[in-house]
């Protein structure tokens, strides 16, 4: 048996059992499991499937992927290198942000080092915007070029 006949039967299987909860929690009705806490048991079993869904989604994405990766070593290149630009990226915006003690609106107090990482996080943002509407603006005109 093959492996797109298996994930066949796998996502049937899921699907079912999805479809079987969602039948459960709609004869309940919402007023009924909103008022009696017993009923809303029915909801953690549809939560619960959920959570299997996606982390097996999440695991066979990642594991495809590295798979592709290893086996084709240019894309790997490719990879590592895009990684290593988004780490330059980064590293650029960590040393230009400034971290400084702020107090909140709640009373509390946000650290040095927290205030720091939100505001390194923020040029990254403005950083990979600019460069992606770089590349955007290089390429059109180079086509526009080109042609």
């Amino acid at each position: 048996m093959n492996i797109q006949k298996i994930i066949k039967i796998v996502a049937l299987v899921i699907g079912l059992i999805a479809v079987f909860f969602l039948v459960r929690i709609m004869m309940i009705g919402d007023e009924a499991i909103e008022a009696d806490p017993a009923n809303q048991g029915i909801l953690s079993g549809f939560a619960n499937l959920a959570y299997v869904v996606l982390a097996i989604a999440t695991i066979s994405a990642v594991v495809f992927s590295l798979v592709n990766l290893v086996s084709h070593p240019d894309k790997l290149k490719k990879a590592l290198m895009s990684l290593g630009v988004f780490a330059l990226v980064l590293a650029i915006a960590w040393f230009a942000s400034s971290g400084e003690e702020r107090l909140l609106s709640d009373g509390t107090t946000l650290s040095e080092g927290g205030s720091q990482l939100i505001e390194a996080g923020i040029k990254a943002f403005y950083i990979l915007i600019m460069l992606a509407a770089g590349l955007m603006l290089f390429f059109g005109v180079k086509k526009m070029l080109s042609k």
